[in-house]
């Protein structure tokens, strides 16, 4: 496999069909950046992620490596983060970017549950995934009644194959004019989509599941009571928007009604394109989304007030509709978890029910993008982890499966502070210390934890030192300490 992370993304010229050099393709006048802001497009995403995780090699890939149940607003946060950094104005930016996305997907390979070899590196593979975005978007505008014309369609065709060659090194795999990509499209719908696991748990367990985001920690009255009437509803319009011929292959219920209440859904979402611009900036949403209430961010303090009023708001919920109570994270400032609690909020990352080797992978990908990792650092957190698998598989696997149940775990709890979580613990401090002076400074703390230190924390300089940084994560991953920093680290949805 060729390592495309280092190529500039080439003139598409007419592999684009639309003849623009690639420097033009990109950046703020791009087609993509009025959609990237456009609330419509979050439809479109999920629509788009449902006919990726149809494809046999994604949906595998997702179910066996993907946090995409257990931690979405996480997951969503840092493909915002990676969308902007490939279709954004700087070429160095991009193409950092991109080394790092193959590095990521190189990671991801396997067999699926028939047996069947996935590879996330595989070109058509990665075609099919940038087609539905780029499908999407058009079918976005479409049933929304703003129907995109040719030229602006083309365009975006253009900017999403140069993305792929920002990627891959050319865009081959997608068909080089938009007459052609329509009959790709609809071939691979027809021959190569299925009815897999990955795509039944985005449309049909996910929303009615999704956890509140770490801004609606404390509010889970409020919070069950919105997603018990939104899942459903954004299931129901996602299967409506999906080819024909797919879901009546698949087997998918269309209810009564259903595409009346697709338009509306598109059509009530581009209603918000009039609100202020600052309002549906994608990025700012995301970010406040991903903002704890105790955070040292000034915005911090106005949510801190607002959840107040929505936490009355819930007890009046409650009254109206009784739900069963959740555990409120906030309960204490050392709360402890149980075994099993910790099992399950840090260290089963893929939700699968055990721990294997994709949860600590999962575990250093979110690490390594926080701090923006290059080689070897990377690498060298990821052995560090494997190193970490290896001690666990040989001391908690008692039935010999390659993972670990949460009933190994809670009987062996002791076991899991081995040298090699010493080990994780040192590399971990390692690759935050950028300056390599053994002391983590404000800002290399908060590239890290996206928060600033706890006066309880630091030293008398200011800085916390390795020792007190290797403690704190032991303590963490051994005693189950419930609020510190590596909560929204590595537990936070």
């Amino acid at each position: 496999m060729t390592d495309t992370g280092s190529n500039e993304p080439r003139n598409t010229g007419d592999a684009s069909g639309a003849g623009a050099a690639d420097d033009q393709l990109f950046g703020p006048d791009s087609q993509f950046e009025a959609f990237f802001n456009d609330p419509r497009w979050a439809l479109a995403v999920v629509r788009a992620t449902v006919l990726e995780a149809a494809h046999p090699q994604v949906g595998a890939a997702l179910i066996d490596n993907s946090t995409f149940v257990t931690h979405p607003w996480r997951r969503l946060r840092n493909t915002v983060v990676s969308l902007q950094r490939m279709f954004g104005p700087d070429d160095a930016v991009r193409r950092r970017e991109a080394a790092r996305l193959n590095r990521l997907h190189a990671r991801l390979s396997g067999t699926d549950a028939h047996d069947r070899p996935y590879d996330a590196m595989d070109p058509a593979v990665r075609a099919w995934v940038v087609a539905t975005l780029f499908e999407s978007s058009v079918t976005m505008c479409r049933l929304s009644g703003q129907p995109l014309e040719q030229a602006a369609m083309e365009r975006l065709y253009a900017e999403f194959r140069a993305y792929l060659a920002a990627l891959d090194g050319d865009a081959r795999h997608l068909p080089s004019t938009l007459h052609e990509f329509w009959a790709y499209y609809d071939r691979v719908v027809e021959e190569e989509l299925e009815n897999t696991e990955a795509m039944r748990i985005i449309l049909y367990r996910l929303f009615d599941h999704l956890p509140a985001p770490p801004l609606l920690h404390g509010l889970p009255t409020l919070w069950a009571a919105g997603r018990a009437l939104a899942g459903p509803l954004i299931g129901v319009v996602t299967v409506a928007s999906l080819p024909e011929p797919f879901r009546r292959r698949a087997g998918l219920p269309e209810l009564p009604g259903a595409q009346t209440l697709m338009q509306g859904a598109y059509l009530g979402a581009g209603l918000a394109r009039f609100l202020p611009e600052g309002w549906i900036r994608t990025d700012a949403l995301t970010g406040l989304l991903a903002l704890s209430p105790d955070s040292d961010d000034p915005r911090a303090r106005t949510l801190g007030a607002l959840r107040d009023r929505m936490k009355r708001a819930g007890a009046l919920v409650r009254l109206i509709t009784p739900l069963p109570p959740e555990p409120d994270p906030d309960a204490g400032s050392t709360a402890r978890r149980s075994a099993e609690e910790f099992f399950a909020a840090v260290l089963d990352q893929t939700g699968d029910g055990s721990l294997d080797w994709p949860d600590l992978a999962a575990m250093a990908r979110e690490i390594a993008g926080r701090l923006d990792l290059d080689e070897p650092e990377e690498t060298r957190l990821y052995d560090a982890f494997a190193g970490w698998w290896r001690e666990l598989q040989a001391a908690l696997d008692t039935d010999g499966d390659g993972r670990i149940s949460a009933a190994e775990y809670a009987a062996a709890v002791p076991s899991l502070a081995g040298p090699a979580l010493i080990r994780v613990a040192e590399v971990l401090f390692d690759v935050t210390d950028v300056n390599g002076d053994q002391r983590v400074d404000a800002a290399e703390y908060r590239a890290l934890f996206r928060r600033g230190f706890r006066r309880d924390m630091t030293d008398a300089d200011g800085t916390y030192s390795r020792a007190a940084f290797v403690r704190d994560f032991l303590a963490f991953m051994s005693g189950r300490e419930r609020s510190t920093p590596y909560d929204p680290l590595l537990a936070d949805a």
